[in-house]
This record gives C-alpha cells, structure tokens and sequence, in this order.
C-alpha cells in the first residue's frame, strides 16, 4: 500500500473516532458493574483502568473471577495455585479499591452444562448489575470463551436487565477481531491499573504491561488521548 493511501486511512480512522467527552459519556448513570474475568488479572488487565475511573465516579463495582487460576503457576498444585492467585487478586482490588467474588471454575477447564449456565445466572440475578463486562468470545483461550458464553446466556434469560460489554485481553494473541464501539480514557488511572496487575506476582507482568501499554497507546490514538480502553457493547437479540 502506497504511503499516501496509509495517510489517507488514518486521517479518516481519526475523522470516525469519538473525541475523548464523547467516549466519556456512555458510563454515565450505571451505579453497579460486574467486570467477570476468567483468571486471576483477567479483570484488571482487561479494563483495570475503567475500573477505577467507574469506582471514582461513585459507582459500585465487583470484580469476578470465574476461575482460581489453578493451573496458573508451573510446578504448583492446583489448590496452591488457587490460594496464591485469589491472594494476590484480592490485592489488586484492594488497589482499585473494588469487591472481590471467585467463582468454582477451573482454570484451564471450564466447562459449558446445565450446571453452570445456572451457575452464572445465578450470581448475576444475586449481584443485580446494570452493567457487565467480560471477554470478547472470540479468544484463543477456551476458558476466556466459555467465560463469554455463560455471561452471554445469563444476560438473555436474566431478560436483558443489564447492559452487556465486551473487553479485550492481549488483543492478537488471545483475543481476535476486535472491533471496539466504546472507549474510555484511563491516562489518569494508567498507573493505578499497572500497580493493580503487578500484584499478581506469581505471572509475568513485565511482558504483560509491555503488551496491553501498546494497546492502550492504540486505543487512545483512537479516542484522542494518551492511553485509552475499549469495549463493543452487546445489542439485544431475539
């Protein structure tokens, strides 16, 4: 591609894009947000930074570990695995200054039945969120999937009572074709979030922040500002 044709999509990319109070204002009048992540840091890194910015804007807001992260940490067991990344996710969300709630899933084998299905409803119907953010369901990672599936089919038989948005993590590697509607800017709350997700000792958060720092970097390009969020919001269905 020609430089000229380059320069002339990414003028018009810019020209789509909200401006930063734009992309502000879709956050405004939720009161309670339930952010359910698949693994331990799921949450945090995924939209650690909306997090804290929906926290300060007086909103309730609960952080939801659908697995411990059992197989998480090479040449621990499971249950050491679970007692070390619940600890250290506890941590993070005293950093964000959110609730923690762990769900009984298995990291690495998640599963899709009857069960757990009224698993997921039955924590949404309990929290009452009018808002809820998970993984985008097309990931590399099957239990960012399944994550995605349960949440999706409590949003439908819960009837549409909370608005449902979808995040990405370590976007090209995990999460595929994401095509965000919804920014938010979190050049304020950057730092926060990273001390947030570097409380997850026991993972490589070097690599992480080195991955999700450009991504926010790309986000905020798009949005107008310095590091940025994104989300594609769910429409209703029949």
């Amino acid at each position: 591609m020609k430089a000229k044709q380059v320069l002339l999509l990414g003028i018009c990319a810019m020209l789509l894009c909200p401006t930063i109070e734009a992309a502000e204002r879709w956050l405004e009048g939720y009161k309670k947000v339930l952010v359910i992540g698949a693994h331990p840091d799921d949450p945090e890194t995924m939209c650690g930074g909306t997090m804290i910015k929906l926290r300060e804007m007086g909103v309730e807001v609960v952080s939801v570990y659908f697995t411990g992260g059992e197989a998480g940490i090479p040449g621990k067991s499971h249950e050491e695995s679970r007692a070390i990344r619940t600890a250290e996710a506890k941590k993070a969300c005293e950093v964000m200054g959110v609730r923690a709630v762990f769900m009984t899933q298995i990291d690495g084998n998640a599963e899709v039945n009857k069960a757990r299905y009224a698993e997921m409803k039955a924590l949404i119907e309990a929290e009452k969120p009018d808002m809820v953010i998970t993984h985008w369901p097309i990931d590399s990672h099957r239990d960012h999937r399944v994550c995605s599936i349960l949440v999706y089919d409590a949003w439908r038989q819960t009837g549409y009572t909370f608005d449902l948005y979808y995040g990405e993590v370590m976007t090209g590697m995990q999460t595929q074709t994401f095509a965000p509607n919804h920014w938010v800017n979190i050049t304020e709350q950057h730092d926060q979030k990273v001390k947030a997700y570097y409380c997850h000792e026991s993972q490589d958060m070097p690599v992480v922040q080195e991955w999700h720092d450009a991504m926010e970097i790309l986000r905020g390009m798009e949005c107008h500002t310095k590091y940025a969020e994104a989300f594609t919001k769910q429409v209703w269905t029949e």
